[in-house]
């Protein structure tokens, strides 16, 4: 068991934690609740999705990290051509997401259009259990991303489609670069960008 807001690199074997931990982060994120409008079976139907991502997609080519009720992927630019989901991920996710397959390849596609050109490190997905609020989990997995992106000299960029989180990220130093209204009426994606900073300042407290 881990202390709280300890962090350590994400293993094949903590998938059922990060799935678990993330379904319930995410549970009342806006595109989360697009993607999977059931309100009844959201929570299993994120699992399955945060499951997949992580073994098939994140786990091999990304920075995975996970506390004891939080976990963030971070992708590095040097693994952005890799870190993408495979013909056989996609069908996973499609079966996932059921009659909702074709507005989540719409948006993954509008979102795409707006990756920015510059080298980056690209917070992929970060989330806690709302049980663990306040135990600065999730703030431990920021800044250690962010110290990862400062030591290489490069910016970090995330999207994030819930507005009440804006003003979490922009007291790390994050900033909205761009507004993104994807299709087929979903919600609002909010572009941020965090420039680098000297290695030893990662961010508030």
């Amino acid at each position: 068991m881990l202390i709280p807001n300890t962090l350590k690199t994400a293993a094949i074997d903590d998938a059922a934690l990060i799935s678990r931990s993330l379904a319930r982060a995410f549970d009342d994120d806006p595109m989360m609740r697009w993607f999977f409008p059931d309100d009844a079976s959201r929570e299993a139907s994120l699992g399955s999705y945060f499951t997949t991502l992580f073994t098939r997609q994140y786990v091999s080519n990304a920075v995975c990290e996970v506390t004891e009720a939080a976990a963030a992927f971070w992708v590095p630019p040097e693994a952005q051509a890799k870190a993408v989901p495979d013909a056989e991920t996609i069908q996973q996710l499609q079966n996932i997401l059921g009659d909702r397959a074709e507005l989540f390849g719409a948006a993954v596609e509008a979102a795409a259009q707006h990756t920015p050109r510059e080298q980056h490190w690209y917070l992929a997905v970060i989330g806690a259990d709302p049980a663990a609020q306040g135990t600065g989990q999730g703030a431990a997995l920021l800044r250690s991303g962010l110290a990862k992106a400062d030591a290489a000299g490069l910016p970090a960029c995330l999207e994030s489609s819930k507005a009440s989180n804006l003003p979490f990220y922009e007291h790390f130093g994050f900033t909205v670069r761009e507004e993104i209204r994807l299709p087929g009426g979903g919600p609002t994606l909010w572009a941020m960008r965090r420039a680098p900073r000297p290695a030893a300042d990662t961010g508030a407290v």
